[in-house]
C-alpha cells in the first residue's frame, strides 16, 4: 500500500499568489516589433499571436502612427488549477514617430499568421518643391 503525502494538497495553494500575480502582469502587454526602411517605403511589423484582426486599430494622428488592440483569454479553468501562465492577455498600445517624409494618407497594414505589417510609403520629391527666390534690391 502506497501512503499519500499531505503536500500533495498544499502545492496548488502555494503557486496561487503566483498564479494571481502573473495575471495582474498579463493585463497590460506589450508586443513585440521590427522597423525597416526601404527605398520607397518604411515598414512596422508586430507580433501578435493570438489576436484576432477584428481586435486590432490602427491610426494615424499628429505625425504619430497608433497601434492598439486587445488580446483576449478564452481559456475555461472550471476543473484546473494552473501553477503558473506565461501567456500574455489584455491591452496593448504601440506608437511611432512618423518621419517627415512619410506618406500617413497611404499607410497600409496586413495581417497574416499573426504578424501585422504596416507599410508607409515616402513621400516622392518633386519639382515643384523647390523653387528659386528672387533678390530684390532697393
Amino acid at each position: 500500500m502506497v501512503e499519500r503525502s499531505h503536500t500533495a494538497g498544499w502545492l496548488p495553494q502555494a503557486y496561487a499568489p503566483l498564479r494571481r500575480f502573473g495575471e495582474k502582469v498579463a493585463e497590460w502587454f506589450t508586443p513585440t516589433a521590427d522597423a525597416a526602411m526601404g527605398e520607397d517605403c518604411y515598414e512596422i511589423s508586430l507580433e501578435l499571436p493570438g489576436v484576432a484582426a477584428t481586435d486590432i486599430d490602427v491610426m494615424v494622428q499628429d505625425g504619430s502612427l497608433t497601434i492598439q488592440g486587445e488580446k483576449r483569454s478564452d481559456r475555461e479553468e472550471m476543473g484546473r488549477t494552473y501553477f503558473f501562465s506565461e501567456r500574455e492577455y489584455g491591452a496593448f498600445q504601440r506608437s511611432f514617430r512618423l518621419p517627415p517624409d512619410a506618406a500617413s494618407d497611404r499607410i497600409d497594414a496586413a495581417f497574416k499568421n499573426g504578424v501585422l505589417s504596416v507599410r508607409i510609403p515616402k513621400l516622392q520629391p518633386t519639382a515643384t518643391d523647390s523653387r528659386k527666390v528672387l533678390v530684390r534690391t532697393e
